[in-house]
């Protein structure tokens, strides 16, 4: 007999309509590093991450109980794909707000966050991420969804066009731009 941590994906969702928590539970902890990952590299803030990562789960509830999951659909990619979709509804909301600059021109609420982590701590992490994150920040949108998604996410091309609304060979011309852009960008510093 199979048990719960061995089901696949449909499994669980099926046992998740029936009533089973758990098997939600387990698609969470199988998911999670990947829809996280791909949210924080798209709206750059650990906070407002954790909140879509969160409202993504909503919308899975709600839909699959509304029974709007088609089961050809890869869970994977479906929950991808409402990730995203957050992640654009956050910067519409953030594009209608005001923005309040201090003197050094640096948004308001950015200058009020307080990090949790020690100076030191904050110093590895930035020397680590820093540099590529730049270069990924400098590129235009399209490409920089691209790049996050296949090697953050680790999306085959397929389903990168699904979750973009866009051709395979359009997210595959994305990347290829991205990867060229970002080659520039590193060539220019060294």
């Amino acid at each position: 007999m199979k048990t719960i941590a061995t089901f696949n994906d449909q499994e669980l969702v099926q046992q998740f309509m029936a009533g089973n928590a758990h098997a939600l539970e387990m698609l969470v902890k199988r998911h999670q590093a990947k829809i996280y990952t791909s949210i924080y590299l798209l709206v750059k803030d650990k906070y407002t991450a954790e909140d879509i990562f969160q409202e993504v789960f909503i919308r899975i509830i709600e839909k699959l109980k509304a029974g709007q999951y088609r089961e050809e659909n890869k869970f994977l990619y479906w929950a991808m794909r409402i990730g995203h979709n957050l992640c654009v509804d956050h910067f519409r909301r953030i594009k209608a707000l005001p923005v309040i600059r201090t003197g050094s021109g640096e948004d308001i609420f950015e200058a009020l966050h307080f990090e949790k982590d020690n100076a030191e701590t904050r110093c590895v992490d930035l020397e680590t991420r820093a540099q590529v994150c730049q270069f990924i920040d400098r590129l235009p949108n399209d490409q920089r969804e691209v790049i996050i998604l296949r090697h953050y996410a680790s999306l085959r091309f397929k389903d990168i066009a699904n979750i973009l609304g866009c051709p395979v060979n359009t997210a595959l011309g994305r990347m290829r731009y991205g990867l060229m852009n970002l080659r520039k960008m590193m060539r220019e510093v060294a």
